[in-house]
């Protein structure tokens, strides 16, 4: 793979690295790390890049290593830059025959977005959307309960992604990454619910298998000085009647990143957290609460897509670097059996790509939509 961002001075673009090379399948070869040459190329060196294979601009990386014969050049690209920064290099990338993976949400606009989609359609190459949550062996395992019916139709939805670490107008003091996320014309139009709010969203229609058809939605700015909002409640509808809830914030002082979801049907419910990702807790309306635990091999209940991404025995903690690399993984696997001409497994396949990448930004518009209107509940558009 190639990089595009991700230098020494940022901060996703090292948990890229680590999740890609968690299987030894691919190779970072090439990279255009920095906007800033000096850091560009001293990040470069650092990681042990080829000097004429590191670059001081994203262009002259595509354009070159387009050039170079199929044996040797990269076979896709790692975008990993601020919201602003995504869509061109990923055009470009496309147009030059590389195979993309992206940070979300996926462009900065929703017009961006569906002009990617055309463009991946037209070319026929992959695209990976790192909403790094589905990547967990639980959450795909509750995926799979629910789409087997175990649960009966699905009523409720409950999400819920508090962080405290924007309790405090930081951006001017220095912090990087609060400063970009907080600047509009870096971010979008919405900070909490376009940074974490479209993880819990996706999380909400990924696990359910249920699309958001409507939604009525609050936003707030709670720190003084502040551009974007840094918190935000959201009601909402989905296909076949469920109903939800979703709360965002980034100044639950305290919190760290304790996303989680429950949902319930009519025979039981599901109940997931971040901070404790292994455990799946099932409750039924009948029988007693069970504990699912990823790794332990439970025969004939663990799902396929569960087991395969799962690294460790029981009792072995899996975090957000493996449910990252899984991600990657099924990627690479997708990818190598396009290589050989052969069909990757269903479970390889289970990666979110650019229709998640549209859904994510439609919700984005549709949720400032209707924090901006005096109407109860906004249709969602897309």
């Amino acid at each position: 793979m190639g990089m595009i961002g991700g230098g020494k001075d940022a901060f996703i673009g090292a948990i890229h690295r680590h999740a890609a090379n968690l299987d030894g399948t691919i190779e970072l070869v090439c990279g255009a790390l920095s906007i800033n040459p000096e850091i560009a190329m001293d990040s470069a060196q650092s990681l042990f890049l080829p000097a004429e294979r590191s670059y001081l601009t994203y262009q002259d990386m595509l354009e070159k290593e387009s050039d170079l014969p199929a044996s040797h050049r990269m076979d896709f690209v790692t975008i990993v830059t601020p919201n602003f920064a995504h869509f061109a290099p990923a055009m470009l990338a496309l147009e030059k025959g590389f195979h993309v993976v992206i940070e979300k949400p996926i462009t900065f606009t929703a017009d961006e977005a569906k002009k990617l989609k055309k463009k991946v359609e037209e070319t026929g190459l992959l695209l990976l959307l790192t909403h790094t949550y589905s990547g967990y062996p639980m959450v795909k395992q509750a995926r799979q309960m629910i789409q087997g019916g175990e649960l009966g139709k699905i009523r409720k939805i409950w999400v819920e992604y508090p962080q405290g670490w924007l309790s405090q107008l930081t951006e001017r003091e220095g912090n990087a990454q609060a400063a970009w996320r907080t600047d509009p014309k870096r971010s979008g139009k919405s900070g909490c619910m376009g940074d974490i709010g479209t993880h819990a969203a996706h999380l909400a229609e990924y696990v359910s298998g249920l699309k958001i058809t409507e939604l009525c939605a609050h936003l707030s700015t709670m720190v003084d000085g502040r551009a974007l909002d840094d918190d935000g409640n959201v009601l909402l509808k989905f296909e076949g009647g469920a109903s939800g809830v979703l709360m965002a914030s980034q100044v639950a002082a305290g919190e760290e990143n304790a996303l989680k979801i429950r949902l319930y049907g009519e025979k039981g419910g599901v109940e997931w957290a971040q901070q404790e990702p292994n455990t799946l807790v099932v409750k039924w309306l009948e029988k007693p609460t069970q504990i699912y635990r990823a790794g332990t091999g439970y025969k004939n209940i663990l799902s396929s897509y569960a087991t395969h991404n799962s690294r460790t025995p029981g009792g072995h903690p899996e975090g957000y670097l493996e449910a990252f690399g899984n991600l990657y993984r099924n990627f690479a696997l997708t990818l190598a059996a396009r290589i050989d001409g052969t069909n990757p497994s269903p479970e390889a396949l289970d990666y979110p790509s650019v229709d998640e990448g549209i859904r994510g930004m439609a919700f984005i518009d549709n949720v400032v939509k209707s924090h901006l209107s005096e109407q109860k509940w906004t249709a969602f558009e897309v």
